[in-house]
């Protein structure tokens, strides 16, 4: 079940009468045995799941049989459901008495839009709580066997996004943090912006043979890892399939993988078996 058309709106009586509640609920970065019990639990307790085009198909298949599924799609790219509409969406829902579980790839806290699903709802006066996923970054280190962090290469992590509301390169990030080459740092969604955030990072200091990794469907049966540098990883990206988004990982903290990575042109990584 798709689109957001079509949905009862809710009658002035029946909102102080009938009240339902909302939970957020990470579903991992795409395996679905990495899903938390409590995610689980709100699953098999919900009455409608909102989710989006990243939850994997596994996933689902722990909600209650009875409950109703509808895609809300939430990617960087292609046509997607507003975000002011999902919101308005999850407000209507509740305020009929269901429990709306807001079902999210990786952890909806990071990067997920969270803060503006919870504030509807609180505006709406509706009960919230949000259940934690693994993230994304967390997800591809495992599958690559790598440490975010690490005491010789790595004293800090940073999380940033590759693009804007607008869709282009964010232009308040702090160069300086991103040249770190004491730092891990993780880019969501960055498949467009690279080149330019780049550019930007090499004119603060940044070592274009900084270490860089790309990952798409992580942990995944058809993860795809491409290793490279900064210096070279960009171009690179234009080799992958266009219809995911594309995660990187950037520090001295995932340098083994160039090491692992078979002698080709490329690097490419070897897939998950």
């Amino acid at each position: 079940m798709s689109g957001i058309d079509g949905m009862e709106e809710p009658g002035g009586d029946r909102r102080a009468e009938k009240r339902g509640a909302v939970t957020l609920v990470g579903a991992g970065p795409g395996d679905p045995e990495l899903l938390t019990l409590k995610a689980v639990k709100a699953l098999q307790s919900a009455d409608i799941i909102l989710y989006d085009d990243l939850v994997s198909a596994g996933v689902l298949d722990f909600a209650r049989q009875e409950a109703k599924r509808l895609l809300v799609g939430k990617k960087g790219y292609g046509p997607q459901v507003k975000q002011a509409e999902i919101n308005a969406l999850i407000v209507s829902l509740a305020l009929q008495g269901k429990h709306v579980v807001r079902l999210k790839g990786g952890d909806p806290g990071i990067f997920g839009r969270a803060g503006e699903e919870i504030e509807a709802c609180r505006a709406a006066g509706i009960p919230v709580r949000v259940v934690p996923g693994i993230s994304a970054a967390q997800g591809a280190a495992a599958s690559l066997c790598v440490s975010l962090t690490h005491r010789d290469h790595a004293r800090r992590l940073q999380f940033v996004t590759g693009h804007s509301r607008e869709g282009a390169l964010p232009d308040d990030l702090d160069w300086g943090a991103m040249a770190d080459p004491a730092a891990s740092t993780v880019i969501y969604m960055a498949r467009a912006t690279l080149p330019g955030f780049r550019a930007h990072a090499l004119a603060a200091g940044l070592d274009p043979a900084t270490p860089a990794v790309a990952v798409l469907a992580a942990t995944r049966p058809d993860e795809i890892r491409l290793a490279a540098t900064i210096g070279t990883l960009p171009e690179k990206l234009a080799d992958l399939p266009a219809d995911r988004p594309v995660l990187v990982l950037l520090g001295h903290a995932f340098g083994a993988l160039l090491e692992q990575a078979e002698p080709a042109a490329d690097r490419r990584l070897s897939g998950t078996g």
